[in-house]
C-alpha cells in the first residue's frame, strides 16, 4: 500500500487508521431524537397546511370527509414506514430514498431515483417562496403600510435560507425547533376553541362519515393531503448526522407519521365543527384562504389573529429551511458518488454542513423567483399571477415527485429482502410494503390524471402534461446517467447508493 495516497492517514489518535474522505462525510453524532424530530416536522409547515392546504381542500374538491382522509393516509404511510423503517437499519446515507431504491433495483435505478429527488425537493422548497413573499408583502401591506413587491422577501428569505445551510445542523434544529412548537400551540389554541363553541350543528362527527369520501373529487383530495405529510420521509436523510442511526431514524419516522395524522385529522375536523359539517365547503369556498383567520376572529379575537398570521409566515419559513437541508444532502451524497460533479460531495471545514449543496440549491431558488418576478405583470390577487402559480405549480410538481418516490422505495423494500433471503423473516413488513406501494401508485394515477385541476390549469391546457412531465424527464436522464456510468466509468456506477462505504471502495483502489 502506498504511505503517501491522498485518501490515507494513519496518524489518528489511538493508532486508528482514518480516511481523508471524512470531509466527504456528515459530522455524526449532531442530531437526537428531539432535533432529528423537530427538523423534519418543520417541513411539514402544520399552520400552512390548516391555513391553506384544508381550506383549498374543502373549496375546491367539495370533500367534507377531510379528517377522515388523514386518517387513511396516516395508515397508508404507516403501513409503508415498516418497510422504509426496516431498510433504514441497514443503509445509512444521506441520499436516503435514492439508497434504498439502488440497493433494491440496482445502480441504475438509484440514478434515476436521485435526479427525481432532487428536481422534487428543488420544487417543494422553491415553490414555497411563492405564497411566502405573496403573504409577507401583504402583512407589510396591512400593517405598516408598506407596498413591496412579493420576490423582494421572497429573495431575502432565500439569502438567509442559503446563510443558514451554511452553518450547524443543530443550530437549524433550534430554529425549526421554536417556529414549529409556537405553530402547533396555536392551532391547538384553535382548535379547543372551535370544539368549546362549535357550529350550529354541534360536536358534529359527520366529517368521519365513510360517505363523505363519495365523489368524483376524492382522487385529487388524495393528492392535496398526501402533500401535507412530506416531511416524514426525510428522517433517513439525516441518518449519517445522528449517534444511533438504526434506533432514531425509525423512531423519528412513526413519531412524525403518527403525530401528523392525529394533529391533521383532529385539525380538519375542527374546522367543520366550527362551521357545521353541511357548511364547511360553502364557507371555504367563500373564505379561500382567509378561512382559518375568519373563524380566529369571532372566537379568539383580532390579536390572536394577528399572530397567527404572523406565524404563518414564520411557518412556511421553517418550511424553506427544512426542504433546504434535504436537498443540500442529497446534492451532497450525489457528488460524493458522482452523480454530480465532486465538488457537491464535499462538506465546509467550519461546521461540517454540504456547503456547496446548500449553494446549489440557494442559487436554484433565486432563478427561479427572479424568472417569476420578471414574467409578473398582474396584480398579486390575481389567481393566475406568476406569484401564485410558482406555489401551486412547484408544489404539485415536487408532491407528485415525492410519491412516485416513496411507491418505488416500497417495490424497492420488497426485492431487496426477498434477494438477501430474508423473505421469511421480514413477511409482514413485505406485505406492508407491498399495500402501501400499490396504495401510492393509486395515488400518483390520481394525481398524473387531476394535474390540470392540482395546477388551476383548463382542461386543453399543455401544463397537465408539461408539468408532470418534469418529474418523468428526470427519471429519464437519471437512467441515462446510470447507462452511462455503467459503461463509461463502472468504478462509479458501482459507488451509487453506497454512501460512507464507497469510502472503502477508494481506499482499496489507493492500495
Amino acid at each position: 500500500m502506498t504511505t503517501d495516497s491522498p485518501d490515507t492517514n494513519t496518524s489518528a489518535p489511538g493508532g486508528i487508521s482514518t480516511f481523508k474522505g471524512q470531509e466527504r462525510a456528515l459530522r455524526a453524532d449532531r442530531l437526537g431524537t428531539g432535533g432529528l424530530l423537530l427538523s423534519v416536522l418543520a417541513a411539514t409547515a402544520p399552520l400552512m397546511v390548516v391555513a391553506g392546504v384544508m381550506p383549498t381542500t374543502f373549496a375546491v374538491m367539495g370533500i367534507v370527509g377531510q379528517p377522515l382522509l388523514f386518517v387513511v393516509l396516516g395508515v397508508v404511510l404507516i403501513l409503508f414506514s415498516v418497510g422504509y423503517a426496516e431498510m433504514s437499519r441497514h443503509v445509512h446515507n444521506a441520499g436516503a430514498f435514492y439508497a434504498y431504491i439502488r440497493r433494491g433495483l440496482g445502480a441504475t435505478a438509484g440514478a434515476s431515483a436521485a435526479l427525481v429527488a432532487l428536481v422534487a425537493y428543488n420544487a417543494l422548497q422553491v415553490g414555497i417562496y411563492g405564497i411566502f413573499g405573496f403573504e409577507v408583502s401583504g402583512l407589510l401591506a396591512t400593517y405598516a403600510d408598506v407596498q413591496i413587491a412579493w420576490w423582494i422577501p421572497a429573495l431575502v428569505a432565500a439569502l438567509a435560507v442559503g446563510l443558514l445551510g451554511w452553518l450547524k445542523i443543530d443550530v437549524n434544529a433550534r430554529v425549526l425547533g421554536v417556529l414549529l412548537v409556537i405553530e402547533v400551540l396555536l392551532v391547538v389554541v384553535f382548535d379547543v376553541a372551535a370544539l368549546a363553541d362549535p357550529g350550529k350543528e354541534g360536536l358534529s362527527l359527520h366529517a368521519f362519515n365513510p360517505d363523505t369520501l363519495t365523489g368524483a373529487g376524492v382522487g385529487t383530495a388524495l393528492c392535496f393531503c398526501i402533500a401535507a405529510f412530506l416531511g416524514f420521509e426525510q428522517a433517513p436523510v439525516y441518518a449519517e448526522e445522528t449517534s444511533r442511526p438504526h434506533v432514531l431514524v425509525p423512531r423519528v419516522m412513526f413519531l412524525a407519521v403518527g403525530g401528523v395524522a392525529v394533529f391533521f385529522a383532529l385539525s380538519s375536523w375542527a374546522l367543520t365543527v366550527a362551521t357545521g359539517p353541511a357548511a364547511i365547503v360553502g364557507t371555504a369556498q367563500k373564505q379561500s384562504a382567509g378561512l382559518l383567520f375568519f373563524l380566529t376572529e369571532s372566537r379568539l379575537g383580532g390579536t390572536f389573529t394577528d399572530v397567527l398570521h404572523v406565524l404563518f409566515v414564520t411557518g412556511m419559513f421553517a418550511a424553506l429551511l427544512s426542504f433546504h437541508n434535504v436537498v443540500a444532502r442529497y446534492a451532497f451524497a450525489m457528488g460524493r458518488e458522482g452523480l454530480l460533479p465532486a465538488a457537491f460531495g464535499r462538506t465546509s471545514g467550519s461546521s461540517g454542513a454540504p456547503g456547496t449543496g446548500s449553494l446549489l440549491q440557494t442559487v436554484v431558488a433565486v432563478v427561479v423567483v427572479a424568472a417569476f418576478a420578471i414574467a409578473d405583470d398582474k396584480p398579486v390577487g390575481d389567481p393566475t399571477a406568476p406569484v401564485l402559480q410558482l406555489f401551486t405549480w412547484f408544489g404539485n410538481v415536487g408532491a407528485l415527485g415525492v410519491i412516485v418516490l416513496m411507491a418505488a422505495a416500497s417495490l424497492s423494500v420488497v426485492v431487496f429482502f426477498v434477494r438477501r433471503g430474508a423473505a421469511g423473516a421480514q413477511a409482514w413488513r413485505l406485505v406492508t410494503s407491498a399495500l402501501a406501494g400499490i396504495a401510492l401508485l393509486v395515488i400518483a394515477g390520481y394525481t398524473v390524471k387531476d394535474f390540470e385541476v392540482l395546477v388551476g390549469a383548463g382542461p386543453d391546457s399543455s401544463l397537465s402534461w408539461v408539468l408532470p412531465g418534469i418529474i418523468g424527464l428526470a427519471a429519464l436522464i437519471g437512467v441515462a446517467l446510470g447507462l452511462v456510468l455503467r459503461a463509461r466509468a463502472p468504478e462509479k456506477h458501482a459507488r451509487i447508493g453506497l454512501g460512507n462505504e464507497a469510502f472503502q471502495l477508494d481506499k482499496a483502489a489507493s492500495c
